[in-house]
């Protein structure tokens, strides 16, 4: 699968967030979850346009980082992994955030984002319990609801339960609380059976889930998610040039690939103080969301040798790689990629949300809102559309449409309303073309064929061929 190079340099202003979860949530992206039980907080369904659009995007992430490439492998694993799992890799002691907790109400709060939202600093993840309390002391700080907080705690993020028929501690097993681990556990075997040399990858798409106390701001935080992950094992020699490639790689995949713009798109290195033990450098991919401002999408850390050290150290598995050029034998050190996805679908929600100012054939002057997706992107790619519900014009565009589908194209169908009013609700979700079947259709084979973003009709004198519409699909599809 060959995707298309796009851009959008055309300045425009961005949606506030609240626009872009009502305009979500109604246009069938996301559903809050248990909706008809009053939702659960922090948790979301992909709705059936959504879905597409979360399975296109994992595609493009897939064939720039896996497909694409001679040097990477891809692999799935399980959500419960062996509870020596987090403690080999510094979760269950170190995995925590600090709280604060409402004197009066006895609610807990993220310490951190109540200093930030109060405009004290930013970035305040950072802070020890001892400077925490400092902070929300000399700016007399209060919970959402108006009261004083209790000093900070630290609370672990990972989620427990129990496997097998006996709850008690020989049973209590985590959920994954970073999706990477599984990678680590399995490199020595991917290693093997790839027969790969040094440098390679493992990419991962998998679950993770947080006990985040604090959750705000639709699909920027939730407990459930899905990470994107590449784990890049290097010779310890080279890692600051691949550290380097790899962040080249990231900026281009947003910018050059997505076609996310520069100006909402930026670089942030981690300060000394809130670096992770491991890490030796780190930087955050961070988007402009709005009103919210710049926010992680992304990490990029150069970790060494750590994560092989450690579970080589808890499960005595030697997971070193001997390197037949040199004759040599040493831990890899590992440049990481790391993303979550829900944060990857809301910032493609931001940047493409369009709302333009168009003249209808009345002459009057109306709002159009479009998501300009890339094609590789939008849910659907072409709808079928009859002028009229009568004369076998509906038996016709449903005849294109059932072909279409079985071609795996992913098309819609819509014959309800004016065609005007069709051709706005297909702009809506980023449909890329529209096709209308009419009655010079059912008498010389053609039909119109009208492009999202310029509403102009292609073709000669406007209209195609029916057995032409997969070949114009196909110029778009390769960019061509």
């Amino acid at each position: 699968m060959v995707f298309r190079l796009v851009g959008y340099d055309l300045p425009y202003m961005q949606a506030t967030l609240e626009k872009i979860i009502h305009f979500s949530t109604q246009k069938g992206f996301v559903f809050p979850s248990s909706q008809i039980y009053g939702g659960f907080a922090a948790t979301y369904d992909f709705g059936p346009v959504g879905v597409l659009l979360k399975k296109n995007l994992e595609a493009a992430w897939r064939y720039w980082n896996v497909t694409s490439r001679t040097d990477m492998v891809e692999i799935e694993g399980a959500i419960f992994m062996h509870p020596k799992t987090w403690e080999a890799s510094g979760h269950i002691g170190g995995f925590s955030d600090l709280l604060v907790e409402d004197l009066v109400s006895h609610r807990r709060f993220r310490a951190d984002h109540l200093i930030e939202d109060a405009g004290v600093m930013e970035n305040a993840g950072s802070l020890t319990p001892e400077q925490v309390d400092e902070t929300i002391a000399t700016h007399n700080i209060k919970s959402p609801d108006g009261n004083a907080v209790s000093k900070a705690k630290r609370f672990n993020l990972l989620v427990k339960t129990h496997l097998g028929p006996v709850e008690d501690e020989s049973s209590l097993v985590y959920l994954k609380g970073e999706s990477c681990q599984n990678i680590y556990l399995d490199y020595k075997a991917t290693q093997m059976v790839t027969r790969r040399k040094l440098p390679f990858g493992i990419a991962q798409i998998g679950k993770a889930f947080r006990n985040e106390i604090t959750v705000k701001q639709f699909l920027f935080r939730t407990r459930e998610f899905e990470q994107m992950d590449v784990q890049y094992f290097v010779k310890p020699a080279e890692a600051d040039a691949q550290y380097e490639a790899w962040k080249a790689n990231r900026w281009d995949f947003y910018t050059k690939f997505l076609g996310i713009s520069e100006e909402n798109v930026r670089w942030r290195q981690h300060e000394q103080d809130e670096r992770a033990f491991y890490a030796q450098d780190a930087w955050d991919v961070e988007y402009r969301f709005g009103e919210i401002g710049f926010k992680e999408v992304e990490g990029v850390h150069h970790r060494g040798s750590y994560d092989l050290d450690q579970h080589s150290k808890f499960s005595g598995e030697d997971l070193s790689y001997f390197d037949s050029e040199t004759n040599e034998r040493y831990v890899p050190y590992i440049v990481e990629c790391s993303g979550g996805f829900n944060r990857l679908f809301l910032l493609t929600l931001f940047e493409f949300y369009r709302e333009e100012e168009v003249t209808t054939a009345k002459g009057e002057k109306e709002t159009r809102i479009v998501m300009a997706l890339p094609y590789h992107l939008a849910p659907m790619k072409i709808a079928l559309l009859p002028l009229m519900k009568k004369d076998g014009l509906s038996e016709k565009a449903w005849e294109i449409y059932e072909g279409l589908r079985k071609q795996g194209i992913s098309a819609d169908y819509d014959e309800s309303g004016s065609i005007g009013k069709r051709y706005r609700r297909q702009d809506e979700v980023g449909t890329s073309w529209c096709v209308t079947v009419d009655y010079d259709t059912l008498e010389t084979g053609t039909v119109t064929l009208r492009h999202r973003d310029s509403m102009e009709q292609i073709g000669d004198g406007g209209r195609i061929r029916i057995e032409d519409i997969g070949t114009y699909l196909s110029k778009e599809a390769f960019g061509k």
